[in-house]
């Protein structure tokens, strides 16, 4: 079964001079551009407060930008919204899945949301739990899962309808070690073996050095840097990709963008059709 359909330009993301201003004159996102490789995986890293949740709640067409470009599987998400959202896959931070329903209903009544035509669905349902190896639990209730378990079914809730590009928001936050090393065992295996274009935020800078192939850290709304991990951490004179984003962010805590993560969250319980 083929489960990536769209014809890909060279950049799965292209975003050029991407500015976002609020009220009181507040620069959230101020003038970044950068370009995500078809079939790559890219970690967008920032603190609390930098603009990156302004910057994913406009890839994915919750936000429109005050000025710049953006093109998602080459389309513009400001005037293609439904075009682009049915190109790409999302996976919360937050849960999102009904508990009260069994793993194989979450995944069906996914399938309708995105329009997957009925006589394909079971196909793709079973293939894709299969890969995450939860189909002898199909008929569970998700209540009974561990969160590895759900984190595993949201990402092949997240691939129904056969996106080009999977946004991760933080997906291992919450799990133990040996569970996100086995939630990123799947993840990278997407990537490698059918082509998927990754993009995830993460605060676990180990993850982003051993799974990204680019790395683009955001700060103060601006790109501070751009590049392959390892090159990050030679030029900033360090051992590891955490020591490169404190000596580029600082050490200063810094409050959570609680009103992005509030759309954020808003924008997950209408995917959801409003279920609460």
């Amino acid at each position: 079964m083929v489960l990536f359909q769209f014809v890909m330009p060279d950049s799965a993301i292209s975003v050029k001079n991407l500015t976002k201003k609020f009220k009181h004159s507040l620069v959230a996102v101020d003038d970044i551009s950068f370009d995500v490789e078809n079939g790559s995986v890219f970690a967008f890293l920032g603190p609390n407060g930098a603009g990156k949740t302004t910057t994913i709640k406009m890839l994915t067409t919750l936000l429109h930008p005050t000025s710049g470009t953006i093109r998602i599987n080459g389309m513009d998400p400001v005037k293609q919204s439904h075009a682009v959202r049915q190109s790409f896959g999302i996976v919360f931070q937050d849960p999102s899945l009904d508990d009260e329903l069994t793993a194989y209903e979450n995944m069906f009544f996914h399938a309708g949301l995105y329009g997957v035509p009925r006589k394909e669905s079971p196909g793709k349902i079973e293939d894709l739990m299969k890969f995450v190896e939860l189909w002898d639990r199909k008929d569970s209730l998700v209540k009974t899962f561990s969160g590895g378990m759900k984190r595993r079914l949201e990402i092949a809730r997240g691939l129904l309808h056969t996106p080009a590009i999977l946004f991760l928001d933080e997906p291992t936050t919450g799990l133990d070690p040996q569970t996100r090393n086995y939630i990123w065992t799947y993840i990278k295996k997407l990537n490698e073996e059918r082509g998927l274009t990754v993009f995830f935020t993460t605060h676990y800078m180990e993850e982003a050095e051993r799974a990204a192939q680019r790395v683009a850290i955001i700060d103060h709304g601006k790109i501070v840097i751009n590049d392959t991990p390892a090159n990050i951490i030679s030029s900033s004179g360090t051992a590891s990709l955490e020591d490169a984003f404190i000596k580029l962010t600082g050490r200063a805590i810094r409050e959570q963008e609680g009103t992005g993560m509030d759309q954020m969250r808003t924008m997950r319980q209408a995917w959801r059709g409003g279920r609460r």
